[in-house]
Formats: structure tokens, sequence, C-alpha cells
């Protein structure tokens, strides 16, 4: 029996025990595709696609380009990749999850960094947004906006960290005669007309074509949203998750954490948000434990967003074993942050007073200290569905449009 007919029938079982899964709990199931679709259209939808139709134009434009060049000589020497890869850095940050898969992956296909640049970038640019780590895991879990900075500093931090390991991957790229060129302020205006007048699209067909590829790209996040919220529940209530728990309850007593930490870590494995939360409620251990956790969760970036990464370097030649490997490493460095920083800030965060909230109440109330997260949270929340359907209504309009030219 060869290893490609087991991986058939290991599959063809999984996928029937699923869908009986699914029949057999189909209440539940359908409480967790809700709940995925709502986290969806209402946060991840509205917050993701102005960065993402925003970042198309500006490499239509050549200003990435722009940008790269002048970024060339910090990028290079630290990272072992283009300049560009600053903006890549820059955008995955502001945006989150999987922006950085996202650029890069653009990047490559239009030819700006080669296989080893693109694997090396995309292993340390696709991070959690600040708007996630303070509003929804610091203040609307933890009550507390001061957890937010710890679990801040070890996320980018860790992040910064597994870049500099990651320019050890690969072989030497050979050097092209546009990277030896001087990276001054004129040679950096030339490249971008020059990128502009290469892709050569009128002003209304790129914006048409960011809006596309953009919504496109967003309607499979959604998709992976969904599937790992229902996935995540049914390997739940089928007791797997608490199974596989056992195991890592013995590791982490190992290393002196708590065992109720265990089940939280599986299921943030799988799924950031719900493993961030239930880590919050566990009772029995300490504030720097569960920070410790949620640090390494938001690292790990769960199955989830490695599905949705995964899927967007498929469209290209980028291997996703390295971006998963560089996630194992950003999980440690994140932990081993998390650990060192507490000692220092631990009395400014157990000094902080917890935000109380009633029960029903906006979670996200005690935002109104970090003003710009609050009102930005806010608009998603109240227009977030509405400018979702008005987008999906008009990529409808734009497919058929084409559908009708050709």
């Amino acid at each position: 029996m060869n290893k490609s007919f087991v991986k058939t029938l290991a599959l063809a079982v999984s996928a029937f025990i699923l869908v009986s899964a699914l029949i057999i709990y189909p209440k539940e199931a359908f409480d967790a595709s809700l709940r995925g679709l709502n986290m969806w259209w209402t946060v991840v939808f509205p917050s993701l696609l102005p960065f993402f139709i925003f970042s198309e134009m500006l490499i239509g434009f050549g200003v990435v380009r722009f940008i790269g060049v002048l970024l060339e000589p910090f990028m290079r020497p630290l990272f072992r990749v283009p300049g560009s890869g600053g903006f890549v850095l820059a955008m995955g940050m502001a945006s989150g999850f999987p922006a950085g898969a996202k650029l890069t992956a653009r990047l490559r296909q239009e030819g700006q960094i080669t296989v080893s640049e693109a694997e090396r970038l995309v292993s340390f640019t696709n991070s959690s947004n600040p708007l996630f780590i303070f509003g929804a895991i610091a203040v609307g879990f933890f009550k507390n906006p001061s957890v937010g900075i710890i679990l801040a500093l070890s996320h980018y931090l860790g992040n910064i960290c597994v870049g500099f390991l990651m320019r050890f991957h690969g072989s030497n790229d050979r050097t092209t005669e546009r990277n030896k060129r001087p990276h001054s302020f004129k040679t950096a205006l030339q490249e971008m007309h020059h990128t502009r007048l290469k892709d050569n699209r009128p002003i209304g067909k790129l914006l048409g074509d960011a809006v596309t590829s953009s919504i496109q790209t967003l309607l499979m996040i959604g998709g992976f949203i969904i599937l790992f919220s229902v996935l995540n529940r049914l390997l739940f209530l089928m007791d797997i998750t608490t199974l596989v728990s056992h195991f890592f309850s013995y590791l982490l007593l190992l290393f002196g954490f708590s065992q109720e930490l265990s089940l939280p870590l599986i299921s943030g494995i799988f799924e950031i948000t719900l493993g961030s939360q239930m880590t919050s409620k566990v009772s029995d251990s300490v504030l720097w434990q569960q920070i410790a956790i949620v640090s390494f969760i938001l690292a790990f970036s769960g199955f989830s967003v490695q599905a949705q990464v995964a899927s967007i370097l498929a469209e290209t030649d980028i291997r996703f074993s390295p971006f998963f490997i560089a996630r194992l490493f950003h999980g440690l460095f994140s932990v081993i942050l998390s650990l060192l920083l507490w000692k220092p800030l631990s009395p400014y965060i157990l000094a902080a007073q917890p935000a109380t909230s009633p029960e029903g109440a906006n979670p996200f109330s005690s935002l109104y200290s970090f003003d710009f997260l609050y009102q930005y949270l806010e608009l998603c929340l109240s227009y977030g569905p509405l400018l979702t359907i008005f987008f999906l209504c008009f990529y409808i309009y734009l497919r058929m449009n084409r559908w009708k030219t050709n």
C-alpha cells in the first residue's frame, strides 16, 4: 500500500466523519457557521477591503516599486528581501492576516521578487493588527487594555526575530542590474515611472481589477473563517479536542503552566479568536500564563489563517512549508518575549483597573481611551454589513459587465 493511497484513504475517511458530524449536530454546526459569517461580514471584510484595494493600486501605479528602491539599503542587509518588503511589512501589521501573503504573492506575480525572497518575506509579514490585539483580546476578553501592550510587543518583535532568522533561508539570489543601481530619490522616481508604463492599464481598469481581485480574496477568506469555525465546534463536540488536550496538559505542566490552559490552546491552534477568548476565561491560572498562551496563539495564527495563506500562495510558485515553520518559530519567540517583558511591565498591567462591563453590554465600550481604535471598531460594527453587501453587489456588477464584454 503506497503513501498516495493511504493519503487518499485518510482524506476520504476524515471527510466522511466530518459530514456525519454535520448530520448529527446540525444546530451546533449552523450556529458556528453564523458566528464565522458574522465575524467576516462585520469586521474582516470592511476592515481588510480598503487595504487590499489601495495596495493593488499602489502596486499598479509603481508606488511600491518607488518605496522599494528607497528602502533597499535597509531591508536587503537585515532580511535579504527587496526594499518593497518594507511596504509589505507595514501593510501586514496595519491590516492584519493575511494581507502580508496577499501582497507578497502580488509582488511575486509582478516579478519584483524571487521565489526565495518571497518565501522569506511572507514568513514575517503576516501578523495580527493592533485593532484585534487591543480591542478584541485586551479589552473584549481580558477587560484590561494594558494587556494589549505586552501582547503587541511580543507579537511584533517576535515577527521581526523571525525575519532575522529567515534571512538564512534559501539560496543566494543573483543580484540584478536593477538592484546594483544607486538607491537615490531620482532612481526611485524613474523606477516608479517604468513600472507604471509596464503595467499600462487605464485608471478605470486598474481600479476595477483591484476591486475584483480584493473581493475574490476576501470571499475565499470568508469561506475559510466559516469552515474552521464549524470544524472547531465539531471537533469539540466529538471530544477530539478534549482528547488531544490531555497530551498538551502534560506538556504545559512540564513548563509550569496550568493544565486548564490545554483546551484553549488546542482551540487556538485551529482558530485565534475562540482560543484567545477561552484562555482569558481560565480561572485556574495566573495572568502571565494566559498572556504567554495567547501570545503563542496569535503568533501561530491558527490553521484557519494558515489555510487562507496556503490558498493565496497556491496561485504562485511560493512554497507554504517555510511559512508554516516560521509560524512555529514565531510562536516560540513570542512566548519567550512575553515572559521577558512580564517582569518590567507587570506592575503597570496589574495596576490597571480592569474594565467592568455588565452582561450584554458592548465589550469594547472601554476603548474610549483608545479613541481611534474605538471609533474604527464602532464603524465596522455599525456599517460593516452594509459596506459588505454594497461591495458584493458592485463585484457582481463588474463580473457581469466583463462577461458581456467577452
